[in-house]
């Protein structure tokens, strides 16, 4: 058998597994997305994924925990194009080390939190991006129980995602979909400070 036969039967065999695997997906329904871990590209993973639903049509829900001091492209971007597809919120008074004010930054939560919920309960939002909500969790700024019911009970194809360092164990168990970006070298440990269309 040569080569190019070989690698033939090779691709063969692995389309007709991932044609078993797309056969036997056959629910239709929202997914809770929730990216988290110590590397760079939860949130711009969760902006990615905006930009796909509002290129679907999708009616889409932003809002930003902790961050909220500095000005974003991710957020300029959107704010430019997403029209009447978008309701974006910037929510957060800062990083933590910043405001060095608790209950400042737990009423700033909060109020996060009051916006999110209600984006979560309406069937209007097709897409809802939770930006470093995982932080407030981890925090206790919000309660987990809150967000699990609130998950939990929305429109059935409402998708949510959900970013941020250190989700909690509780909200990983009911996701569908968890990835765990892992750091292998960052440019800001040598030095370089953060650039803009990179981290800003």
């Amino acid at each position: 058998m040569t080569p190019e036969e070989r690698h033939r039967e090779r691709m063969q065999r692995k389309k007709e597994l991932v044609d078993r695997k797309i056969a036997r997906a056959t629910i239709d329904r929202g997914v809770l997305v929730v990216n988290t871990g110590n590397g760079k590209g939860k949130s711009s993973s969760g902006f990615g994924m905006l930009a796909r639903a509002l290129g679907h049509g999708f009616r889409c829900g932003v809002v930003q925990f902790i961050k909220g001091t500095f000005s974003t492209g991710e957020e300029a971007f959107f704010r430019r194009l997403g029209g009447d597809q978008l309701d974006y919120h910037v929510m957060g008074e800062g990083f933590t080390w910043e405001t060095q004010d608790k209950s400042r930054d737990i009423a700033a939560a909060q109020a996060a939190w009051t916006v999110a919920a209600r984006m979560l309960a309406d069937s209007a939002y097709d897409f809802v991006l939770l930006d470093e909500l995982n932080i407030a969790l981890t925090k206790q700024y919000v309660q987990l129980e809150q967000v699990l019911t609130a998950v939990s009970a929305r429109p059935p194809r409402q998708h949510v995602v959900i970013t941020g360092r250190g989700a909690p164990d509780g909200l990983v168990a009911v996701a569908d979909t968890v990835t765990e970006m892992r750091v292998v070298k960052h440019a800001f440990d040598a030095g370089i400070k953060a650039q803009k269309g990179i981290e800003l």
